[in-house]
């Protein structure tokens, strides 16, 4: 199916494609007639007649339409839409299930369960909206990230088939066959070499330039664990890259995240491209396609900056913000529980003593994994296990103990849901009706989990500070009627209000001497503070 929608609307996507503008890439596809084939917008091929092409939300809608994918410009190799993390509706609902693998573990009928209709409303719902159903949409995710896995990967080709979700190599086979017209080897060929001498797998993840990947390390490492998380810093201080345990459906798995080296765009070399090179182990080769779906939001990799910058640069009071951070991101979630719950342990006292104090809950109570993953490291201890043992380890006010216990027996017996497939309304909705979570838990919650681009937390006292700092009304009343003019890239506000304040923070770690177990160096300051 086309994207819906009047001529006006198919004669601005051929203006896209003419310009060749790359920050299209990932957000539709252009089937040219007269070649059988589709392309990303961008792509440097000599652009067909206007009235030649048809364009396609998905590469999923143009491959059942009968096109094959371009094999100069690679239309999989692109960030994933943005348009994603805005949807709230059944399909974007749905298409981040479909992402993060809900499809091959569950089936379309644990899919449809998880968005609450049945499987023949949601295929219709589906291929209405986004030219195919759930199971050819997975299908395309499979074909994406096999291709992900043989261009910049050190798989061999047979586990490469398994770690894209695919049943068998014959099945393998032939999808990559139909979909890109050459052979598995013939892609794995484009490949260059990399030497991996701690036998650890090497993804590399596109994201749209401008992209501020310091930004995130440097986020990330403020909050880094010891035994779950770990930080890597040059002599300066400067963090180089991050890295975590999370687990998965198989079991544990690893990642460390660094930031491209940028070069040639679209280059498979070293100096790839802008993006994230990740080093990653996992327990099962078939959870290799969640967790590189986690990681992209995690990095917010599929977000568009140039239409967020130019939003908010547009306004004279965040021009000077943007322009000296371009392609500013999100923080998001590898694991909605462990957001709820670090969230809550971190209201209402101090960020060290927060730290502190999610620091003992994983040595507690966290499960070991093998030395092969990551030695003596710890994942974040499960909602059904702090449940039962978490009154052995929390401190604090019994009112916010008891709402962690609370928090985690509901998540535990599924009475509570946290995850990305929930629209932001209900996700802030079913958190507001646990007792003792109030609107500004709800709100970060949504923002690191739902990672929607409009969430604003106007009543955090960071906020407000780095909002003063900007220029920007100081109260939260007068600071929440100011940002509506910035919608719908309100979540990326909040980051630009808290930068100041992770930068003094990120020049305090530096020159401080490298402390602590598991991780370079820490900090004092965090640029997320309590609830008001």
């Amino acid at each position: 199916m086309t994207i819906p929608g009047t001529d006006q609307l198919h004669a601005e996507r051929y203006r896209v494609v003419a310009s060749r503008d790359a920050r299209f890439d990932g957000q539709f596809v252009t089937a040219v007639h007269s070649t059988g084939i589709y392309c990303r917008p961008s792509c440097p091929a000599r652009t067909p007649r206007e009235t030649g092409v048809t364009f396609y939300r998905t590469s999923a809608a143009a491959h059942l339409a009968g096109f094959r994918a371009c094999k100069r410009c690679l239309p999989e190799a692109t960030p994933g839409s943005p348009e994603w993390d805005l949807r709230e509706d059944v399909a974007g609902r749905a298409m981040r299930l479909v992402l993060d693998g809900v499809v091959e573990r569950d089936g379309v009928p644990g899919l449809a369960a998880r968005v609450g209709y049945s499987e023949r409303q949601l295929n219709r719902i589906m291929t209405a909206e986004l030219g195919a159903g759930p199971k050819a949409l997975s299908r395309a995710h499979r074909a994406q990230t096999a291709r992900t896995l043989l261009t910049s990967s050190d798989l061999p080709i047979a586990d490469v088939a398994f770690a894209a979700g695919f049943a068998s190599i014959r099945q393998f086979n032939d999808t990559v066959r139909e979909v890109f017209a050459v052979t598995p080897s013939e892609l794995r060929a484009r490949r260059t070499p990399r030497p991996t001498p701690d036998g650890v797998l090497h993804v590399h993840l596109p994201a749209r330039p401008p992209f501020d990947a310091q930004g995130l390390l440097d986020w990330h490492a403020l909050h880094a664990l010891p035994g779950l998380e770990h930080v890597d810093t040059d002599d300066s201080g400067r963090v180089t890259s991050y890295g975590r345990l999370l687990d998965l459906p198989g079991g544990p798995g690893w990642f460390s995240a660094s930031a491209a080296v940028s070069g040639t765009p679209g280059s498979t070399a070293a100096g790839r491209g802008t993006g994230i090179d990740l080093r990653v182990r996992v327990s099962d080769l078939s959870d290799l396609p969640t967790l590189v779906a986690r990681v992209r939001s995690y990095f917010d990799l599929d977000a568009d900056p140039v239409a967020v910058d130019a939003v908010l640069g547009s306004v004279p009071e965040l021009a000077a913000a943007v322009q000296r951070v371009p392609g500013l991101r999100l923080p998001g979630a590898v694991d909605a529980h462990e957001i709820v719950f670090r969230t809550l342990i971190g209201q209402q006292v101090s960020v060290a003593a927060a730290r502190t104090a999610q620091t003992r809950l994983v040595a507690a109570l966290g499960a070991a994994v093998p030395a092969s993953i990551m030695p003596d490291g710890l994942l974040f201890p499960s909602a059904a296990v702090i449940a039962v043992r978490g009154h052995e380890v929390l401190r604090g006010p019994a009112a916010r103990v008891d709402t962690i216990l609370r928090v985690a027996a509901a998540l535990a017996d599924g009475s509570l849901v946290v995850d990305g497939g929930q629209s932001l309304d209900e996700l802030r909705a079913r958190l507001l009706a646990v007792k003792g979570i109030g609107p500004w838990t709800a709100d970060y919650v949504a923002l690191r989990v739902r990672h929607h681009p409009d969430v604003f937390l106007h009543s955090d006292l960071a906020v407000r500070n780095g909002a003063q700092e900007l220029g920007l009304p100081g109260t939260a009343r007068e600071l929440s009627l100011w940002s509506e003019q910035v919608a719908p890239w309100r979540s990326y506000l909040t980051m630009h209000c808290w930068r100041p304040i992770i930068d003094r923070a990120i020049a305090t770690a530096a020159s401080a001497p490298a402390h602590g177990t598991g991780r370079a160096r820490r900090a004092d300051d965090d640029p997320r503070k309590d609830e008001r």
